[in-house]
Parts: structure tokens; C-alpha cells; sequence
């Protein structure tokens, strides 16, 4: 079925209306050429998306558009309006208007159609043609000759330009290189026009531009050697831009994909100035941070889901961890052990002008420097307590964060902090977490009023978040969580001998089986998420998971460099310069050092670094080592309890590794494992 016809094409026919009335008469065309029984739905439609984003084009031409039931085949209206009707484009009212009626199954060859006519809707010379067009047929000939195959590279007309005079250049005076993604909710028009508005734009200056549309009829991702040499990104969306991660480090622009086709110039410049400034925002490194739309949530399985958000909400609340740890363990190396009973006096009963007298001190007295070490070591020992106050708090709010975007960060914060005030620990926080993301999440999925859709993030959806979530942690959950959290720190606290041990194996296991992927993340994750519990308690058992989870994780990078300085013959000349690297990478704790190693030869490397891990964790848990610190190896000592014992863990877990590993090279087949 064609998607246009004679019958759907008015010429100078249609009454002076506003828009909505416009929409509403074309949709009685759309049945009266018999392609649709319910025209009140897809006028409806077709208005909640005009309401959510106008549709009018610079140029006097409007296209709205919209998915919906009431047409079986992708249909197109258009008319010619006897008086120009007000679409919402900021160079005035359009007197051109295309009606685009998608059905919720439609084709993907019919979806490229309809893109390929939104890109032909950028071409000047087809404009004008529509109109002096003289009669229906003429309309339709023109609308298929924009569609056919033949037409379909005329998008890449506006990319095959000379820098002008007038060409933009980087600070070294070379062309500049950008990228761009554009992506609006249906994915129909404002995808594709908004890209070809760009690179019309950028060909006029001599900007090379390479954009990415994902749009409905499919996407074509950059290739990855274009994004490297990209001076910046631009983002012209109403959605979640997919995979954003492939950008990670560039400077970004970030817009509503309206502004792609109605200001390109000014986006372009934008990210000609971002690729010069050393402060400009840059894409995250991580794309779980960032949020995802529903589109992509509802493409992830259930367990994909679950990691995404878990990690969303570690990864803010590591940075909490990190500062708080080590300044609490600075605390202690200042003020001493028991900093932990004067510190309140300290801080609020003196002055650096006025330090306490030797009497004050906390006897007997184990820190540095005497009066001023100790008054030293009780602010520390404050802001640390007060930055590990957040540790939930934060946990939760990016959790919810992850789920229902900034929405859910005020209700998640919220019912974080009623977690932490019942005692119900980290597990509370992530149920309070979940609870908030649940709610923000179902209320942006609301088709709401345009002059409600305003107050849903900042009003309405913060608000019922908040009560949602923070009331049942208050009223139901957080007794039995708080309950929960108790007995698993009484399990813990209680394991001694072998039951630690066992722990300690089964950690250090997780921490070198996938080196930095999810099982990694996960053991991580466990031990980072009970150092406030452990601070506030003053429990050991989980900084001695904390201790035991970095000991293993450092062990796959030393071991393997280890083993190429004992024999060089058994690993490549880029392998042996890795395993200088790969000294530094473990010392700081970075198990990723050991990828490339693993890469090469996984069936040999792998469980060699698991048996070094698991014995590494093993000896750190039966040492009865601490850590405070989360993160940061031997350069940490201060914030590591018995920090001989765990350079010694650390060690004869890299041995172990490295004489595995040599013994499998030598002795075990390598085309062993490639088969596998």
C-alpha cells in the first residue's frame, strides 16, 4: 500500500484553524481516503506528541507525527494551508503540513521511508516544489521521488562540501572533527532532520561531521577510530542517547534534538568551544551513571537491570567511602585508637589557637605530635564520621537515581537517611532505594498535560517519591531491615577460625575470576557497602572484608608481572612491557592490570590468579587484617591495620600466582586453551 495517494493530498482547502484543529481535519482525510476507522485516536495521538514537542520546521513546514493503533499501514497526509497556522517554529507559522501516522508494528523498510522523507524535507529545492505544485498527483510524484531508493543518499549532499574561506579551524589550525548523535522519542522526523540541519550546517563552515541517528528505522553506530578523533561530541535528544559510554572522555554538548534543526550554527559553535576548554563537561566514563531511558531499560534482561542500577548507586557512593575511610583512618594515626571517645571534646572544646593541654588527651595517648596531632586527629576523625554518614544516604538516592533518573534522587536520598536513622544499614539503603526508583520510574512513564509534564521532576514525582518511599522504610520495612542488618553483623563478628577462612577463599575467588567485571564488582561492592556499618559501630568484621577484597584484588596484576621478570622467555616482548605496568596497576590496586595478560591466554592465566586470590584471602581474613580504605593499595598504609600482614598476604598471593602460571605455560598445551 502506497503511503501517500491522491486522496490524502489538500491543496489550499483547509479553513484558517489552530494547529490542533489543523491535526484533528487531516485526521478526518486520513479516513475519508479509507486508511483509518477512529480519527478522533489518531488525532489524539498525533496532538500528545505536538503537545510534548512541537513539530514545526524552520522553512514554514510542520510534521506532525505519531505511533498509534488507529492506522494498520504507515500512512502520510499532507496540506497546503490556504493561511499559515502556528506550529511552534521559531521563524513562524507553517504553511505546509505533513500528518504521519505510524502503526505500532510498522516495518522497518517503511520506517526508513518515512526518514528518508524527513531528510528530504531539508532540501530547499523540494520545499518550493511542494509549493507550486498545481495539483495532487503532482504532490504525490514529488513525495515518492523524495522516498525512492534513488533518493535516499541526498542526505549526504549536505556532507560533501569544500571548507569555505570562512571554514572553522582547531587551535593548531587544522579542521575540526565532531560527532553527533540525534534521537527524539518516535524516532520518525526530528531524528533525521535534526541531522541533516547539522551537517548542512558544518559542511557551510568545513567542519567534518559525522552524525549517528537512532531513530525507529535503525541506526548505523560510529565507528569507534571516528569517535576517537572527535575534538567533541554533540547530543541533540529527547531520549537517552544509546550506549554512551563509546563516547566517554569527549567533550559534550548536550541539547533537545529540536535545537539540532532550529539552531544549528549556535550547537556547532558550542561544541567548537567545548573542545577547546580544559573545564568543559565531558561524557561520563560510565553509562550507568548516567541514567537510561525506558526504551533501554525495557530492552535490558531482569539481572542486566538489577547490576545496572546496583553499580549506579556503588559507583557515587565509593567516592563518600573514600574520603570518609581515610580521613577517619588519618584520625586514628593522629590522635590514636582511642580518638573515638574524645574526639566530641576535642573538636568542639578547642581551637587550633587554643589546643587542648597534654591532661585532655585521651591516655593513654598512641598518636603523633602531641596537643596538635590530637586536635588534628579528632577533625579528621569528625569529617570522616560525618562523610560516612552519606555512605546510605547516597547509595540509596543514586540507586533510585538509576532507576527513575534525577527524579528519584531527592526520594532516594530521603528514604536512605530514615534507613540509616533505624539502623537498617545498607540493605536498608537499597531498599529504600528501590522503592524511590520504582516510584519516579512509573511516573515518568505517565503520558501527561504539557502544563503538567513541568512539575512531574521537581514537584510531583520528588514529592510522592519521598512519602512512598521514606514512609513504608518508617512504617514497615524498617524494623524487620534493621533486624536483618543486626544478625548479619552478629554472623559476622562471630566468624572466627575456619568460617573466616572460608570467607576469605571464597572473596578473593570473586575478586580474581573476571578481574574488574561484575563478579569483581559484586565481592567490591559487598565490602565497601559495610564500612559505615563498621565505623559507626565500631565492628571489625567488615573492614576485614574490606582488607581481604583489596589484598585478592591486587594479586592477578603482581603475580603476573612476577611472573615475566622470573621467566621472560614464556611471554611475549608487549607482555613482558605489560608486566612492568602491571606493577604500579596492582600496587594501587587495579586488577584490570592483569586483562591483557588474560586476554592472550585465559584458560591458564585466570585460574592462576584465582588460586593466588583465594589464598591471599584466605591469609588476610586469618590475620585479622582492617582496612578503612577502599581503595588504594600500599599507598593507603595508614588507613591498614597490621599493615605488614597484609603486605605479606598480598605477596605470597602473587607468588602463588606467578609460579602457577609458569608451571601451566610450561606444562600445559596453549592450543588447549585457544580451542576453547
Amino acid at each position: 500500500m502506497a503511503i501517500i495517494t491522491e486522496e490524502l493530498v489538500s491543496l489550499d482547502a483547509l479553513a484558517t484553524a489552530p494547529p490542533r484543529e489543523i491535526i484533528r481535519a487531516m485526521a478526518q482525510q486520513v479516513a475519508a481516503a479509507g486508511r483509518t476507522n477512529d480519527p478522533e485516536s489518531l488525532a489524539s495521538a498525533a496532538w500528545a506528541r505536538e503537545e510534548k514537542s512541537a513539530t514545526g520546521m524552520p522553512g514554514g513546514f510542520a510534521i506532525p507525527h505519531c505511533r498509534t493503533s488507529a492506522v494498520e499501514a504507515p500512512t502520510l497526509a499532507f496540506a497546503r494551508l490556504a493561511e499559515a497556522a502556528d506550529f511552534g517554529s521559531p521563524d513562524g507559522p507553517a504553511d505546509l503540513v505533513f500528518l504521519i501516522a505510524v502503526p505500532e508494528t510498522a516495518s522497518q523498510d517503511h520506517l526508513k521511508i518515512l526518514s528518508a522523507l524527513a531528510t528530504g524535507l531539508m532540501q530547499d529545492k523540494f520545499v518550493a516544489s511542494l509549493r507550486s505544485a498545481s495539483d495532487p498527483s503532482e504532490v504525490v510524484e514529488l513525495v515518492e521521488s523524495a522516498v525512492a531508493p534513488s533518493q535516499e543518499p541526498a542526505a549526504s549532499e549536505t556532507t560533501e562540501s569544500t571548507p569555505s574561506s570562512s571554514a572553522a579551524k582547531t587551535a593548531d589550525g587544522a579542521v575540526p572533527h565532531l560527532v553527533a548523535v540525534t534521537a527524539c522519542p518516535t524516532g520518525i522526523a526530528h531524528t533525521y532532520m535534526a541531522a541533516d540541519s547539522l551537517k548542512k550546517a558544518a559542511a557551510a563552515r568545513g567542519i567534518d561531521l559525522q552524525v549517528e541517528t537512532q531513530g525507529s528505522a535503525g541506526s548505523t553506530p560510529l565507528s569507534s577510530s571516528v569517535i576517537a578523533a572527535a575534538d567533541a561530541v554533540i547530543f541533540a535528544a529527547d531520549v537517552d542517547v544509546r550506549e554512551k559510554h563509546r563516547f566517554a572522555g569527549k567533550p559534550v554538548v548536550a541539547s533537545r534534538v529540536k535545537r539540532g534543526i532550529d539552531e544549528p550554527d549556535q550547537l556547532l559553535e558550542e561544541a567548537l568551544r567545548a573542545s577547546s576548554d580544559p573545564q568543559a563537561r565531558r561524557v561520563e566514563s560510565d553509562s550507568a551513571e548516567s541514567g537510561n531511558t525506558t526504551a533501554d531499560t525495557e530492552r535490558e534482561s531482569f539481572g542486566r537491570s538489577v547490576q545496572r542500577v546496583l553499580m549506579t548507586g556503588v559507583s557515587y557512593m565509593i567516592p563518600f567511602v573514600a574520603a570518609g575511610g581515610l580521613l577517619i583512618a588519618l584520625g586514628f594515626l593522629f590522635g590514636g585508637y582511642n580518638i573515638t571517645d574524645t574526639a566530641d571534646d576535642l573538636v568542639f572544646g578547642s581551637t587550633l589557637w587554643d589546643l587542648p593541654s597534654e591532661a585532655d588527651l585521651p591516655q593513654p595517648f598512641h598518636g603523633l605530635f602531641g596537643p596538635l596531632g590530637a586536635y588534628l586527629g579528632a577533625v579528621f576523625f569528625t569529617i570522616g564520621g560525618a562523610a560516612m554518614g552519606f555512605l546510605v544516604p547516597a547509595l540509596a538516592g543514586y540507586i533510585a537515581y538509576g532507576m527513575g533518573d534525577r527524579p528519584g534522587i531527592a526520594p532516594g536520598f530521603t528514604a536512605g537517611a530514615v534507613a540509616l536513622s533505624m539502623d537498617a544499614g545498607f540493605i536498608g539503603g537499597i531498599v529504600g532505594g528501590v522503592l524511590a526508583g520504582g516510584v519516579a520510574y512509573g511516573f515518568r512513564r505517565l503520558d501527561v498535560p504539557r502544563w503538567l509534564a513541568g512539575l512531574m521532576p521537581v514537584v510531583i514525582i520528588p514529592l510522592v517519591g519521598t512519602v512512598v518511599a521514606a514512609g513504608l522504610m518508617l512504617l514497615v520495612l524498617g524494623g524487620p531491615i534493621a533486624a536483618l542488618t543486626g544478625a548479619l553483623e552478629g554472623w559476622l563478628e562471630g566468624m572466627t577460625g575456619s568460617a573466616a577462612v572460608l570467607l576469605g577463599v571464597i572473596l578473593g575467588l570473586m575478586m580474581c575470576i573476571d578481574l574488574g567485571g561484575p563478579v569483581n564488582k559484586v565481592a567490591y561492592s559487598f565490602a565497601v557497602a559495610g564500612v559505615s556499618g563498621a565505623v559507626a559501630a565500631g565492628s571489625s568484621a567488615p573492614l576485614m572484608i574490606m582488607a581481604t577484597v583489596m589484598a585478592a584484588g591486587m594479586v592477578p596484576p603482581l603475580g603476573m608481572a612476577l611472573a615475566t621478570f622470573v621467566d621472560r622467555r614464556l611471554f611475549s616482548t608487549a607482555e613482558r612491557e605489560n608486566g612492568k605496568t602491571a606493577v604500579l596497576l596492582g600496587a594501587a590496586f587495579i586488577s584490570e592490570g592483569a586483562i591483557p595478560f588474560a586476554a592472550a591466554d585465559p584458560l591458564r592465566v585466570l585460574p592462576a590468579s584465582m588460586l593466588g586470590g583465594a589464598v591471599t584471602g584466605a591469609l588476610t581474613m586469618s590475620f585479622g587484617v582492617t582496612s578503612f580504605a577502599p581503595h588504594g593499595g600500599v599507598f593507603v598504609p595508614f588507613a591498614i591495620d597490621s599493615f605488614a600482614l597484609f603486605a605479606v598476604s598480598v605477596l605470597i598471593g602473587a607468588v602463588v600466582t606467578a609460579a602457577t602460571v609458569i608451571a601451566l605455560k610450561r606444562w600445559v598445551r596453549k592450543t588447549q586453551s585457544v580451542a576453547a
